[in-house]
């Protein structure tokens, strides 16, 4: 298995060309990591569309912002749709099943130009595959971190485990193969650890893409001009023994000096 590689600050704007798609999904609260693999479509995790407690976000009140580096975008769109996969619960405890459905897709209120943030693609991981993921989080808010290279652990029944180096904020970051032509994004990072035994749990998610899309056509699930699912009582928090070290899963930093 290749060797993992530390995280790089893409902090200038010339070190992000052709990483201009992923960006910031930004809330009154909080942030998480998303992708455009439409023009018009941003693909993040579900998790980043409800508060702690499961009670759903307004998604009008989010932003995606293109490329961001130290406060400014390539592009920046408000949401006027968004959609978790059917299946998800919001505030349920995490099993596997939650896992595999964590992912959501994000409809923009304009489509972000191909030339200024070109989309990526979709695709599984292979085996034992060399990955690579950007993602913004608590320490590096304000510029896109990439790590270069980190493995695929395994796979199974829907779920993907990796050894990527994750923390808050780097919910529904982009887990990208590299190959020959474009990197593709075969996961998006949905709960781990980081550290010098990082994990990331995400999901296979062709399969995925392709229902959440689904739902979009047939407005089944779609907050914003539909009636979000509804909420457990069950509150997610930093101290949960049930989940401990799984930072990714929080979209709020706590506060300086907290």
């Amino acid at each position: 298995m290749a060797q993992s590689t530390g995280l790089d600050a893409l902090d200038r704007r010339e070190q992000i060309l052709g990483w201009e798609a992923v960006g910031k999904v930004e809330r009154q609260d909080g942030f998480c990591t998303g992708a455009l693999i439409a023009t018009d479509l941003v693909l993040t995790a579900a998790h980043c569309l409800y508060q702690p407690d499961g009670q759903p976000v307004d998604p009008a009140g989010l932003r995606f912002r293109a490329g961001y580096v130290d406060g400014t975008s390539v592009d920046e769109v408000a949401v006027a749709r968004a959609v978790p996969l059917d299946g998800y619960v919001p505030g349920g405890a995490i099993t596997e099943d939650q896992l595999r459905h964590d992912v959501a897709l994000l409809v923009l209120a304009r489509p972000i130009p191909a030339a200024v943030a070109a989309p990526f693609a979709v695709a599984s991981p292979g085996d034992g595959a060399a990955v690579s993921v950007v993602s913004y989080a608590l320490g590096r808010e304000e510029v896109p971190s990439w790590q270069r290279r980190c493995s695929v652990l395994g796979r199974a029944r829907g779920l993907v485990a990796f050894d990527c180096d994750v923390t808050f904020g780097a919910s529904g970051a982009p887990v990208f193969e590299l190959g020959a032509g474009r990197a593709r994004i075969v996961s998006i990072v949905s709960s781990g650890r980081g550290g010098a035994d990082a994990m990331a749990f995400g999901m296979d998610l062709p399969e995925a893409v392709s229902a959440l899309k689904a739902q979009l056509r047939s407005g089944r699930g779609v907050m914003g001009g539909a009636e979000a699912p509804a909420a457990t009582v069950r509150r997610i928090g930093q101290g949960d023994g049930n989940r401990s070290g799984s930072g990714a899963r929080f979209v709020k930093p706590p506060a300086p000096g907290g």
